[in-house]
C-alpha cells in the first residue's frame, strides 16, 4: 500500500507531504502514520525543524476522510501518538514547525495547520471551519482559534463555517506570510534553513515556556521558569550552547550550536 506520507530529509530539517489524492484527507490510518512521523520528529536529536505541506497544488488538507468514515472509519477512534493528523496533541513538541498551506485547508486541515508554529500560505489557499454545516463541531478549533485572533472573529469563523481567503487569514493573524504559489516550498525551506541555523535548546525552552504559560498567571510562569522547574529551561541554563552563545557574543562571531 502507497504510504500517505511522503518524508524528505535533508540535514536538520524534515519535510513532511500528506499526499491522499485526491484531497489528502485524513483516515484513521493516515492519522496513525503522521503520529509516528512527527514522534520520530521529535524524538530524533539530529533533526532541528519540520515543514508540513500538502500533496499537488490545490489541497492542503480538509481534514477528516469522510468516505473512510462512510466505510467505517469511526469519528471517535484511536487516531494515534498525537491526535488528530498526528500533531496537534504531539506532547513535548520542543521544535519548531512549519505549516506550508499550498490550497484548500479547512475543518481538520485548518486545526493541523494551527498546530504549527508558523503558518506560510500560498496566494491561492481558502480557509473555512465547515463543520458547522454538517452538524458537528471543529473542537480543536474552537480551542484554538479565540486565543490567536480576536475572538469575536474567531466566533464568526466558527459559527457560520464561511470561507476566507489568505488575504483575510493573514489579516487576522492566522497565518504569517503568504508566497506566490510557485514560490511557497522555496520560502518554507529558507525559513527552515534560519530556524535550523539557531539554538535548539532555546527553541525547546520558548516552546515549553508557551505551553506552561498559557493559563497561568504571569508570577508564577516566572516563578516556575527560574525556579528551573521546566526541564527544557533547566537542561539550557546547563549547556554547552548557553556558554557557547556568551562566547561567540564577546568574540563577535557566529556562536556554533551542538544542541547540548
Amino acid at each position: 500500500m502507497t504510504d500517505p506520507v511522503k518524508l524528505h530529509r535533508d540535514g536538520t530539517i524534515l519535510e513532511v507531504t500528506l499526499d491522499r489524492p485526491k484531497a489528502n484527507a485524513i483516515d484513521l490510518q493516515t492519522s496513525r502514520r503522521m503520529g509516528e512521523v512527527f514522534r520520530d520528529f521529535r524524538d530524533d536529536p539530529e533533526l532541528r525543524v519540520a515543514i508540513l505541506t500538502g500533496g499537488g497544488e490545490k489541497f492542503f488538507c480538509p481534514g477528516w476522510d469522510l468516505k473512510a468514515a462512510a466505510d467505517g472509519d469511526a469519528v471517535d477512534d484511536d487516531y494515534g501518538v498525537g491526535g488528530f493528523g498526528g500533531l496537534q496533541e504531539m506532547r513535548d513538541m520542543n521544535k519548531p514547525v512549519i505549516a506550508a498551506v499550498n490550497g484548500i485547508c479547512c475543518g481538520g486541515g485548518l486545526e493541523l495547520a494551527l498546530s504549527a508554529d508558523i503558518i506560510l500560505a500560498a496566494d491561492h489557499a481558502q480557509f473555512a471551519l465547515p463543520e458547522i454545516r454538517s452538524g458537528t463541531v471543529a473542537d480543536a478549533a474552537s480551542v484554538k482559534l479565540p486565543k490567536r485572533i480576536p475572538y469575536h472573529i474567531a466566533m464568526e469563523l466558527l459559527l457560520t463555517g464561511r470561507w476566507f481567503d489568505a488575504d483575510e487569514a493573514h489579516r487576522w493573524g492566522i497565518v504569517n506570510h503568504i508566497h506566490p504559489g510557485d514560490q511557497l516550498m522555496d520560502k518554507a525551506w529558507e525559513m527552515a534553513r534560519l530556524l535550523a541555523s539557531g539554538p535548539p535548546l532555546v527553541y525547546a525552552a520558548i516552546k515549553e515556556i508557551v505551553r506552561d504559560a498559557e493559563d497561568s498567571k504571569f508570577q508564577d510562569a516566572m516563578n516556575r521558569i527560574t525556579g528551573r522547574q521546566l526541564r527544557s529551561v533547566d537542561v539550557l541554563y546547563d549547556s554547552e550552547d548557553q556558554l557557547e552563545g556568551a562566547r561567540a557574543f564577546a568574540e563577535k562571531r557566529d556562536p556554533v550550536w551542538k544542541g547540548k
